[in-house]
């Protein structure tokens, strides 16, 4: 019959030893408290970096997304308006209003006419138009 050692003694009863000096954390009553760190810190700068990093992508996306709708809308009023010729592809075309509130494309730049300016237009290799600065 073996006897209960107290709760202080580390006895492995497996091996039939004492293997106090063998354990990663401190096993008697005057070694250090274990500590365990605070992590929170850690976790609030984790999160903060997370968030800026996906606010920063959703920005960047909203900002492609409104453009390609920009980009959409722009073709779709070119390719709805009137004009009696076959654009180009590399060649920069003006859009213009009518009274009537129908558009027109046109080879003359806005200098050299006085219709209702809207916008200037370049033709990419993708038939795509882009709008351009004059």
């Amino acid at each position: 019959m073996s006897t209960k050692k107290p709760d202080s003694v580390v006895f492995n009863t497996a091996l039939e030893k004492y293997d106090a000096s063998l354990k990663p954390y401190p096993t008697n009553l005057g070694a250090p408290r274990i500590e365990i760190p605070d992590t929170n810190a850690w976790k609030n700068r984790s999160i903060a970096n997370v968030n800026h990093q996906l606010k920063t992508k959703f920005d960047g996306l909203k900002a492609e997304y409104e453009s390609m709708l920009e980009t959409l809308e722009f073709n779709q009023k070119i390719f709805n308006s009137k004009f009696s010729f076959e654009p180009i592809v590399g060649q920069t075309y003006h859009l213009y209003l009518k009274e009537d509130q129908t558009h027109f494309l046109s080879v003359l730049a806005p200098s050299e006419c006085s219709f209702n300016f809207q916008g200037s237009f370049y033709l990419n290799a993708e038939q795509l138009w882009q709008k351009t600065a004059i």
